[in-house]
């Protein structure tokens, strides 16, 4: 099942690359929250529609770009959870940091996830407690890494307009930063390149399923700001609370 969404999420990421590439148009519209939306959004949605129908017919499928009502979910108990195009922002900055998000939800848990860069050619995955990267055709398990003083990641688009952030980070005590966009700062930690991945602005559920599954299975915890776990269980609201992803 992993290979098969691991490959999913590959095909999803070339049919972004046709537009990110020049060959499709862009396309760039707003949606009703002022997000943006790009021709690739919805291009790697069909591809991961039509491919989960295929994978696994029985099981819904809630995505970014076309989510059910809350009627419908509300009492799913394994279902899953996309995000064709993470990182829209980037995306549209033609900076490489966007990434495909397919998760699988049991329970309330993330229990496999796909994370996929393909303008970096990196993709990272999950499943029964493990997690990997994959990059120029090596495949390599990954774990978390303490380090001091620690990295800290933070978000490229949201990081400097984000008080409470710029107050967590003067008291944390000695440590260094980078930015990166998209669900990749979970797979920072992940791999032990990263230390700590703080949240106070909104995300929804679908910029951060995948990249937690990966996360958890690398050894690492994703708690809200009370000490509870992120969970998925289905609510009316995508929204997420903030959040941390850490080594403790």
């Amino acid at each position: 099942m992993l290979e098969k969404i691991c490959q999913l999420a590959r095909d999803a990421g070339d049919a972004i690359m046709q537009v990110y590439d020049g060959a499709q148009p862009m396309n760039v519209t707003s949606k009703a929250d002022d997000s943006p939306v790009t021709a690739a959004d919805l291009a790697a949605h069909d591809v991961i529609m039509q491919g989960l129908k295929t994978i696994s017919p029985d099981l819904p499928v809630l995505s970014e770009e076309d989510p059910p009502a809350w009627a419908i979910r509300q009492q799913w108990q394994r279902y899953w959870l996309v995000d064709p195009l993470d990182g829209t922002k980037e995306f549209i900055k033609r900076n490489g940091e966007f990434t495909v998000n397919i998760a699988l939800i049991d329970q309330g848990k993330p229990v496999m996830g796909v994370v996929y860069a393909p303008a970096l050619g990196v993709l990272y995955s999950a499943a029964e407690g493990k997690a990997w990267k994959e990059e120029a055709g090596q495949t390599t398990r990954i774990h978390v890494l303490d380090a001091r003083p620690p990295l800290v990641v933070v978000s490229r688009s949201h990081a400097d307009n984000d008080p409470e952030l710029k107050e967590y980070l003067t008291q944390l005590g000695e440590h260094q930063t980078t930015a990166i966009g998209s669900s990749l700062k979970f797979c920072l930690v992940a791999e032990g390149k990263a230390q700590l991945y703080p949240r106070f602005g909104p995300t929804n559920i679908w910029d951060t399923g995948a990249g937690h599954a990966v996360a958890l299975a690398a050894g690492a915890h994703v708690h809200d700001w009370q000490g509870r776990t992120l969970d998925y269980t289905p609510r009316e609201s995508f929204l997420n609370p903030g959040f941390r992803v850490s080594l403790f």
